[in-house]
């Protein structure tokens, strides 16, 4: 990948210490950008804090809701290109704390996307969208173009994402892109309700795996530094009219139950012998989620280059480090 384009390029980054957006810091750093991060809440096992690359970076405290703090760091930056992940991600805690999600999610997106249209600035705007907006649908796997149709809180407040995004790019020609990726996976996310980490965690522990659900929802897994080459590819495409104001899908369109996500780590662990637990108590969960990544192909050139085992065995590793850092 020719860095000549991130080069000394200001880059503003919401979320940068989740999961995601350590990753995409981190490559951004390498690529020769001038990085700036949007940190509210500190996470001490984050691979940005980790890999050292914390220090690399310029922080702004604070909330995305904060429309006088992200005018600020627009402005005071120069930031050229905005990569806005920030947002409350976990279904459950949607669904037992909707308001927050609410206002995360949706005041979070109009107020980092009406700085952008009020900085002088700004040129390229990636918004990150989720595939639950789509909903549910009987038709799969979703295209760009299936409607929007999110009924429970967290897939409500991505479906808001998406269409607020698009009203900035048709209404006040903002050069906006949405992302939409596939269950996103690897080193670093520490959200532990989540299949990869909390089987992960389980088995390095010698311990059987939990299976909220009844083990049949069909998803399609993306690995995190693919996610990270697909909104680099994404953001230096922006100035091309078919990508301005579009939805992307991200994925590797080979959906997997769950079960089957769980058995492939187990066999690839120390531990082959573990059997999971299944609660089959997985309530707003939709049954078949999976995209449909052919316009990323033919438009961004874009696809991903990690399998699915391949994928998970850098997680593995990644995981084997920090349990043991956490249990030391």
């Amino acid at each position: 990948m020719s860095t000549d384009f991130w080069l000394d390029r200001p880059v503003f980054v919401t979320g940068c210490a989740g999961f995601l957006g350590s990753w995409l810091a981190i490559a951004l750093v390498d690529a020769g950008a001038q990085v700036v991060g949007l940190v509210r809440d500190e996470v001490p096992f984050s691979e940005l804090r980790r890999s050292g690359y914390r220090r690399r970076i310029a922080v702004v405290r604070g909330s995305v809701t904060d429309q006088e703090l992200i005018d600020r760091a627009l402005n005071e930056y120069e930031i050229d290109t905005v990569f806005h992940l920030a947002a409350q991600t976990i279904v459950t805690i949607a669904n037992r704390a909707p308001l927050c999600t609410f206002e995360t999610n949706i005041k979070g997106s109009w107020t980092l996307l009406e700085a952008a249209r009020r900085s002088p600035k700004v040129t390229r705007v990636l918004v990150a969208s989720s595939d639950k907006a789509y909903g549910v649908h009987e038709r799969l796997p979703y295209t760009e173009e299936a409607p929007l149709q999110g009924c429970y809180p967290y897939d409500v407040s991505k479906a808001c994402t998406t269409l607020i995004a698009q009203t900035y790019a048709t209404t006040y020609d903002l050069p906006v892109a949405i992302t939409c990726c596939a269950n996103l996976y690897g080193g670093g996310d520490l959200n532990w309700s989540r299949i990869v980490p909390a089987t992960v965690r389980s088995v390095i522990r010698g311990e059987r795996p939990i299976i909220r659900s009844d083990g049949t929802l069909l998803r399609d897994y993306l690995y995190v530094e693919d996610a990270v080459r697909a909104y680099m590819a994404l953001a230096r495409e922006l100035d091309r009219p078919e990508v301005t104001g579009e939805l992307f899908n991200f994925g590797i369109d080979a959906p997997k139950s769950v079960l089957d996500v769980v058995q492939t780590i187990v066999a690839l662990s120390d531990r082959p012998d573990l059997r999971p637990v299944v609660l089959n108590d997985a309530p707003n969960e939709i049954e078949a989620q999976y995209l449909d990544s052919s316009k990323a192909k033919r438009v961004l050139n874009w696809s991903p280059v990690f399998t699915f085992e391949d994928g998970l065995r850098r997680t593995m590793d990644w995981y084997r480090e920090v349990v043991a850092q956490q249990t030391a």
